[in-house]
């Protein structure tokens, strides 16, 4: 679930400002200056002058600090003002109903960068959510992994980890909660058909490969991109050389249950193919936009995408480019239809972050995808009865890569080769 466009802005929430609230408003004069500054009204320097517009800022958080300080004069225990404050910070982004927006605790922002170098403690499982339902489901489980072991499969719901009942609302904080110390133990439950399983999984260090590829025969490869994170862009190209020193002449990439990831990695794979174009376009609330654009590339060889319902954000902005400038043929089913980017960028001065949902993007052609998708030019459904089989890579059982494969057979038949 996470195309996140990286940005290095800081952001100061509200919330860090109470304190200038509680001591400066009581002391405000009667004309308020045009910007901040220390007037020095007293031999601590503790009055604080600023602008109109701050004050009519602060004046809008006046409720939340009265609560506040209600809570510490009343309240039965001694509150954890801290916990209220990342809560209310929390609450702030959830008022946006974003499933993409959200806040991270200093754990949990420094979590994230862990995960996107590709080892992290946790069970093993890669998570999407439905913008229609609200679900989460389990979309890949790593081989290997504790979750594998336990008998986690690929389409499970997840319903509950640990107390937290879990929705795309609260699938970060469910992803936050099954990492942690190695050894430890976590409950999940999952809906598998319409059987609710409960399972208690030990958390291991996890091991992410972002890229798999094989030969499918003698001149067409295939290549599986599981997410655009990490190494992800230098690991596709270096088995994709390998592929081509092995006599491939057509090469299948898939996209399936890809959710996204970094805005560069699309990008850079996007290069490999396509001449100096642009990839995408994103639009901002005011309507400007931004260009991403492939540089060198253009790649020469008959290539046939997969994507389905699960291939995501990013999957999506490198698939409609390849489909746009006719350099692919997609197959499969219509796509997630993530249309929208993030900003991920640090919080404060403690270590906290945030993901905010900053733009639309489009295809080069102008199409949108966001709660549109991406539609195949061959639509091949899965058939009932493969719901929750797993395939070992490459298998021609899978009647999407059948057809894909079939595709590739007639691009490399029409060129001659």
């Amino acid at each position: 679930m996470k195309w996140w466009h990286k940005a290095s802005v800081k952001l100061f929430i509200i919330m860090l400002m109470i304190s200038l609230m509680v001591t400066g408003c009581s002391l405000l004069p009667t004309t308020v200056a045009d910007s901040i500054h220390n007037a020095q009204g007293g031999a601590d320097g503790s009055t604080v002058t600023i602008s109109r517009d701050e004050y009519n800022r602060l004046q809008r958080y006046a409720e939340l600090d009265e609560l506040l300080k209600v809570v510490e004069e009343y309240y039965y225990q001694e509150p954890d003002i801290d916990a209220m404050i990342e809560n209310a910070q929390r609450g702030l982004l959830y008022g946006l109903e974003d499933p993409y927006t959200y806040y991270y605790n200093p754990q949990e922002y420094a979590d994230l960068w862990e995960s996107d170098e590709g080892e992290y403690a946790g069970i093993g499982i890669q998570l999407t959510g439905s913008m229609d339902t609200y679900l989460c489901s389990i979309m890949r489980v790593f081989t290997g992994s504790p979750a594998e072991a336990a008998g986690l499969h690929k389409g499970d719901i997840l319903v509950q980890v640990e107390d937290l009942e879990v929705t795309t609302y609260s699938m970060q904080e469910a992803v936050n909660i099954m990492r942690g110390e190695v050894g430890q133990k976590v409950k999940i439950t999952v809906k598998r058909d319409k059987e609710l399983l409960d399972f208690e999984i030990p958390r291991a260090v996890i091991h992410v490969n972002w890229v798999s590829s094989c030969m499918l025969d003698n001149q067409i490869g295939y290549i599986m991109l599981y997410e655009f994170s990490g190494d992800c862009a230098p690991a596709f190209q270096k088995q994709l050389d390998q592929l081509i020193d092995q006599g491939a002449k057509g090469l299948i990439m898939d996209l399936r249950d890809n959710p996204g990831g970094w805005v560069d990695d699309a990008v850079q794979l996007a290069d490999i193919f396509l001449p100096e174009s642009t990839v995408a376009y994103l639009e901002k609330r005011d309507g400007s936009r931004e260009y991403y654009t492939a540089k060198a590339g253009a790649l020469d060889i008959p290539l046939v995408v997969l994507i389905n319902e699960n291939s995501a954000s990013a999957s999506e902005i490198l698939s409609g480019a390849l489909q746009d400038y006719k350099k692919a043929t997609l197959v499969g089913t219509k796509s997630f239809g993530k249309g929208v980017v993030q900003y991920v960028l640090p919080v404060g001065t403690k270590g906290a972050g945030m993901q905010l949902t900053i733009a639309q993007y489009f295809t080069p052609n102008g199409n949108v995808v966001h709660k549109t998708g991406i539609t195949p030019d061959v639509e091949v459904t899965m058939p009932e009865d493969a719901s929750g089989v797993t395939y070992e890579l490459g298998d021609l059982r899978d009647v999407q890569l059948r057809k894909a494969y079939e595709v590739a057979q007639e691009l490399i038949k029409k060129r001659g080769n």
